[in-house]
């Protein structure tokens, strides 16, 4: 039952209902003010009515500080999460309280990101956010619906499809060979890339412990889609891993992401070599370990793909060399 009653020139609502806390709120009107009762004792009556009053102090950007300091960590992508929570922690939208962050605020985020940054960025980012929110509601207590199922995500862009000449091989190769100043584990690491179709991270994570070279593999404890995966390394992978020095580490590349990713741009760049990055490597490499091992099955043991609809996205036959198969 609703009663009103005006103090210091506005209207007080307060709604009392069994079974539901007391609800109370102030207006500049008395009919806004029953309006707001009627609405209240509806939604009570329907058994949907849900007390909001903790979501208007609780701001979007207090909820992701939480989330990234004890949710992120448990993660994987520990660190890309948390850089863009950090962004987004800096934007106006974590100014909102949750019971005012509607759809469209989160629509108007996505659009002006749109503007500077792919539509894969944007996606991953709308992706946290939505999960930072669920997690909030089931796990701290929120009352709110989440605003991100009624925001459209930008259209999945299409998978690169960028694979490695010969020619641009062999430059790339030579403009990575240890002269002066240059790694002289940079040019091991993107032969072996390329003969074993081994992601950067696997590559950069290998320990000498998990190489067997009397039994040619490479045991990876940990890959990208969380399970295990033993690589088989050809002949050539072998007399790669032959030739390169062990370090008290025990890593067979003591280098670092950012250090490869530096080395690795300027050496393509020094080999006047256009839109080509490390991951494109993989592509490569798949496609040339698709005509040693035509059975699917095989490929994807090898390549650490878990559906045969990822694995196409890697795996670029040419129209000539099918139809030198077809006879």
């Amino acid at each position: 039952m609703a009663s009103f009653r005006q103090r210091l020139g506005t209207w007080q609502a307060r709604v009392r209902r069994k079974g539901f806390p007391d609800e109370v709120k102030s207006f500049t009107t008395k009919a806004e003010a029953v309006a707001w009762a009627r609405e209240i004792e509806a939604a009570m009556h329907k058994g949907i009515h849900q007390d909001l009053s903790a979501a208007h102090e609780w701001l979007l950007g207090d909820l992701l500080k939480r989330y990234m300091t004890e949710v992120s960590p448990t993660k994987r992508s520990a660190k890309r999460e948390r850089e863009s929570i950090t962004f987004m922690l800096r934007q106006r939208m974590a100014s909102y309280s949750m019971a005012k962050l509607t759809p469209a605020v989160i629509a108007a985020y996505r659009d002006d990101r749109l503007k500077t940054i792919s539509a894969g960025t944007i996606i991953r980012e709308l992706s946290i956010l939505s999960s930072a929110i669920s997690h909030a509601r089931r796990e701290w207590g929120l009352p709110t619906s989440n605003p991100c199922a009624l925001v459209r995500k930008p259209q999945s862009p299409q998978g690169r499809y960028r694979l490695l000449t010969e020619d641009e091989r062999l430059r790339l190769l030579d403009e990575l060979r240890p002269v002066g100043r240059r790694s002289p584990w940079m040019h091991p690491l993107v032969e072996l890339a390329l003969e074993t179709a081994m992601r950067r991270g696997e590559l950069l994570a290998l320990e000498w412990r998990h190489v067997d070279l009397k039994a040619q593999t490479a045991f990876l404890p940990m890959t990208k889609n969380g399970s295990t995966r033993t690589v088989p390394l050809s002949k050539a992978a072998v007399r790669i891993l032959e030739g390169l020095p062990r370090v008290a580490s025990g890593r067979v590349f003591p280098l670092s992401y950012m250090v490869v990713n530096n080395c690795f741009v300027n050496a393509r760049k020094r080999a006047g070599i256009n839109d080509l990055h490390f991951h494109d490597l993989r592509h490569t490499a798949t496609t040339k370990l698709a005509e040693k091992l035509p059975n699917v099955i095989e490929l994807a043991s090898v390549t650490g793909h878990q559906t045969i609809q990822m694995l196409k996205r890697y795996y670029h036959p040419s129209a000539e060399a099918m139809a030198r198969k077809l006879g």
